[in-house]
């Protein structure tokens, strides 16, 4: 880091690649905050919806039938029960935006997901990781997690890529998985995720 501010740590990830471990322990060797939770409560009382709900949104796009489903209850001259609308996606993205450049205006942290290396690319004291790992150490971590069978794993990581890459696409334009958005991207199935955090402050070290 270049100097004593406050500097941001965002990790976007592949699921099952280690990113939720990584950042936790680095958050923890570097005695900062850990970002995850904390941005799906706050934006969940800005939207006056459940955390659950948003938390199932996690860098994905609307389904079809809610957004039909908003945009009919946005028709005039139509009735619609009164209900709690999901927030669009650039609604969503805009809300956790705010909320992560407040924090990272606020304090050290480190931030995981919801496009922050995107949010962040002009912030002064940041470093942006991509974590991703092969196909068999990513479905053997979901298996793990989760106790789904392989098959299960499988469909749940094709289905994650996919949702990602759509959602960042949409929101801020550019692809989730290009190398050069990253200032350091990371094949945690390569080295391990306790070799991956190690690696991470070494960097950061050589970064200071």
């Amino acid at each position: 880091m270049k100097n004593n501010s406050p500097f941001a740590i965002t990790i976007s990830r592949q699921l099952g690649s280690g990113g939720a471990y990584v950042g936790q322990k680095l958050a923890k060797s570097l005695n900062i905050f850990y970002a995850d939770r904390e941005i799906i409560n706050q934006a969940a009382k800005q939207f006056s919806v459940l955390e659950e709900d948003l938390k199932s949104r996690d860098e994905k796009k609307l389904s079809f039938w809610q957004s039909f489903i908003r945009s009919y209850a946005a028709a005039p001259d139509t009735y619609v029960e009164p209900r709690i609308l999901p927030p669009s996606d650039h609604a969503l993205f805009k809300t956790e935006g705010e909320i992560i450049a407040r924090i990272a205006k606020e304090r050290s942290a480190v931030i995981i997901g919801r496009c922050g290396s995107y949010i962040l690319r002009e912030h002064p004291n940041h470093v942006s990781l991509f974590l991703h790992a092969d196909i068999a150490f990513r479905n053997n971590r979901i298996q793990d997690l989760y106790a789904v069978s392989e098959e299960v794993a499988g469909n749940m990581i094709a289905q994650s890529d996919k949702e990602r890459a759509l959602y960042h696409q949409t929101v801020t334009g550019q692809k989730w998985a290009d190398a050069r958005r990253y200032h350091l991207t990371i094949d945690t199935s390569q080295i391990g995720l306790d070799k991956t955090v190690e690696l991470i402050l070494k960097y950061l070290e050589l970064n200071t």
